[in-house]
């Protein structure tokens, strides 16, 4: 059974930093490229960041490119997502998700597998 179980989301202030974490069990994580979305309230679920198996190759959305840096420790199953310079913007539940090996994607349709998300708010 695969499990993607966030952690380290939180209240912070606007210029602060917040680490997010997502350990994955029950898949062989080094097959399996990884992505963080963010949902806010009344929004569509958005794309944040994606990394590869190797973590050699990563892809960021405009909104949190330079801000946000994705990556992953093979030997603790385990993607990360560093986020500074925050902003009020980005408040919203952050999930990260599994997709076979291929091409890094921005779409959530080509992922598989999710974690239930872990709540980020950001206080002005």
């Amino acid at each position: 059974q695969v499990q993607l179980v966030e952690s380290g989301g939180g209240l912070v202030q606007a210029g602060g930093s917040l680490r997010l974490s997502c350990a994955a069990s029950g898949l062989t994580f080094s097959m399996f490229s990884m992505g963080w979305f963010r949902q806010a309230p009344g929004k569509e679920r958005e794309f944040v960041a994606a990394i590869n198996w190797s973590g050699r190759n990563t892809i960021y959305s405009d909104s949190t490119k330079g801000r946000f840096t994705i990556s992953r420790d093979n030997a603790k199953d385990t993607v990360y997502l560093q986020m500074n310079s925050v902003k009020p913007e980005d408040t919203a539940v952050y999930s990260c998700a599994a997709r076979r090996l291929g091409e890094l994607s921005i779409s959530k349709d080509a992922y598989y597998y999710w974690g239930q998300g872990t709540q980020v708010t950001v206080s002005s």
